[in-house]
């Protein structure tokens, strides 16, 4: 009994998770005006983007600084001091830098929009709308969700500028390595593959949080607890399905890569 109420659950769930989903990308494209109205979409893209500059910035930053800091005594050990820029800069732009603006996207973002939302449910402000004619999936769902996929890649520029410059301050800075070598390596471990195929991701991990974030707060259960609950499972949801959609991408965009190009060795991750 508990098998099959389980299976049903999950079934249940997954149903109403892809007619809510289905429900977004209706509305984003057979109303585009409703969603493109600036005063609806602007305070979206300032609470997602703008008020998320600082933690993502300070935190690529510091990320960009530890890799130094730990990797240094391997790169001399070996004579390769002056290559650990590249090998940092590589990291942090195809992988690092998309992910980690993810995450804190998804823990500052994904958990205000389910509280937010799920707030609305149980006050009955969703109910209201839909008495007044309006869907709320049109007027409150689609706006954020188009944030998150909007401001996230434009996060990810910010994670990857400030994780490159915070390796420069410990390679050059601290370590004394000369600033020369050190771009001059970034550019030949760096194409023009990593930082597109890190912003490409950025925008699938923006599409999940925004998706998981509101679906969560829209089907909240009732009382103070509950939106608690929508809220940590947001970031929950959103978090492994930001580790799930990187490990998809980067199989495709690597076999992608040696299609387009045979003699290409090096790997995209």
């Amino acid at each position: 009994m508990r098998l099959g109420a389980a299976i049903h659950t999950g079934v249940d769930g997954f149903g109403r998770f892809s007619r809510f989903a289905g429900s977004v990308l209706y509305w984003i494209c057979a109303q585009p005006g409703s969603w493109l109205r600036w005063r609806n979409l602007a305070p979206q893209l300032y609470a997602v983007g703008v008020m998320s500059i600082p933690v993502v910035a300070v935190t690529g930053m510091f990320i960009g600084m530890i890799l130094a800091l730990e990797g240094f005594a391997q790169f001399a050990a070996l004579g390769q001091e002056d290559r650990i820029g590249g090998v940092i800069n590589a990291s942090v732009t195809k992988q690092i830098g998309p992910v980690l603006a993810a995450v804190m996207v998804a823990g500052r973002v994904g958990g205000a929009l389910a509280a937010e939302l799920g707030t609305m449910k149980v006050t009955e402000q969703l109910d209201a709308l839909r008495a007044m004619g309006s869907d709320p999936i049109r007027v409150l769902v689609v706006p954020r969700f188009v944030a998150c996929i909007v401001m996230t890649p434009i996060l990810t520029v910010y994670s990857d500028i400030l994780g490159s410059w915070g390796a420069w301050v410990v390679v050059v800075r601290i370590f004394e390595v000369p600033s020369a070598d050190y771009w001059f390596h970034t550019a030949n471990f760096v194409t023009w593959w990593e930082p597109v195929g890190g912003l490409l991701k950025s925008v699938f991990f923006g599409a999940c949080i925004g998706l998981a974030a509101c679906y969560k707060g829209f089907y909240c259960r009732p009382g103070a607890a509950g939106v608690g609950r929508a809220a940590t499972a947001a970031f929950v949801s959103s978090f492994i399905g930001i580790i799930i959609i990187n490990l998809v991408l980067a199989q495709f965009l690597n076999t992608f890569r040696q299609l387009v190009d045979p003699n290409d060795t090096s790997f995209f991750f």
